[in-house]
């Protein structure tokens, strides 16, 4: 494959979109993000890294964690969680509360705000620091020994996380919570604050890519979890609009409203792309166009 022309393509389909989209105002830290920004990357399974654009600024990668959050209970072969958060779609807004009333405090898949709470308890509960675990792993799949927690976003969800708090409390209500809540909630905050870039977070996703094993050839996943982690991301990874994701893109992909997008290709390549500006349901507008313009150019689907 001509990675390379393919990104040229991208950006050729993209570009008259970039700007477009509003950034996420309503955690302070984004507010100010320019949102005339873009980068694409593809990571191969053989090593190979191609890229376009605004690769190396850093951004937020927010609900993009929940992915790596996920990976790193599954990988204590902690089947436990499953009682805690269901595997569906939930076809509402990724903070909704009445969904998480009406089921009793049992968030409906991991990658919503809810259900990713529940997780981020279950791994701090494991580890004792779901923060530093999630940072050792990025750090190693990433390649940068300085990718850290951007202190400024994690003060601005600290602020802004009220109604987190109230989906976290709810689900305590219920008995849905392990940890101090005001605790899980703090290492949840803070593991959507992580500082990435384009091309990092394209390396990061090899972990997915290449059935659950690290960069340095060791297995983190089993097979069969990695599998699970990609179907939950082509149902669930870009909230109520994961339908017209999987109809469009055709791949596994999860987003965060700081404007990344991760796809992955199983067992070809992890795919990131970049633009801070979103749509009405917290997805990259100038992301979205360019996996479709990815798919297209390489006719990868997972369908």
């Amino acid at each position: 494959m001509d990675y390379q022309n393919v990104i040229e393509q991208v950006m050729s389909t993209t570009a008259p979109h970039v700007g477009e989209g509003a950034v996420a105002d309503y955690i302070p830290g984004l507010a100010n993000v320019d949102p005339k920004q873009f980068g694409f990357a593809v990571a191969t399974t053989h090593g190979e890294v191609h890229t376009a654009g605004d690769v190396d600024v850093p951004f937020a990668i927010e609900s993009i964690s929940k992915v790596f959050a996920l990976a790193l209970v599954l990988a204590r072969k902690d089947t436990a969680l499953w009682r805690r958060v269901r595997r569906e779609p939930s076809g509402t807004p990724f903070n909704d509360l009445i969904e998480l009333e009406v089921e009793m405090g049992i968030p409906r898949n991991p990658y919503i705000n809810p259900g990713a709470i529940v997780v981020a308890d279950q791994l701090l509960q494991d580890t004792g620091d779901a923060v530093e675990a999630m940072r050792s792993l990025l750090r190693a799949e990433t390649g940068n020994p300085v990718l850290s927690v951007d202190s400024v976003i994690a003060e601005s969800e600290l602020r802004s996380g009220d109604r987190n708090r109230a989906m976290a409390y709810l689900m305590a209500s219920f008995g849905n919570m392990r940890n101090p809540v005001e605790l899980a909630l703090d290492h949840y905050f803070r593991q959507c604050s992580f500082s990435i870039t384009c091309a990092e977070l394209a390396k990061a996703g090899l972990l997915i890519a290449r059935h659950g094993l690290r960069a340095d050839g060791t297995r983190l996943l089993a097979r069969e979890d990695a599998r699970h982690i990609t179907a939950l991301m082509t149902t669930c990874g870009t909230y109520d609009a994961a339908g017209e994701f999987a109809y469009e893109v055709g791949l596994p992909v999860k987003s965060g409203v700081g404007g990344g997008l991760l796809a992955v290709v199983p067992g070809t390549c992890a795919v990131a792309a970049w633009g801070p500006g979103l749509d009405s349901k917290g997805n990259s507008v100038t992301g979205r166009i360019a996996l479709n313009a990815f798919a297209q150019a390489t006719g990868f689907s997972v369908f």
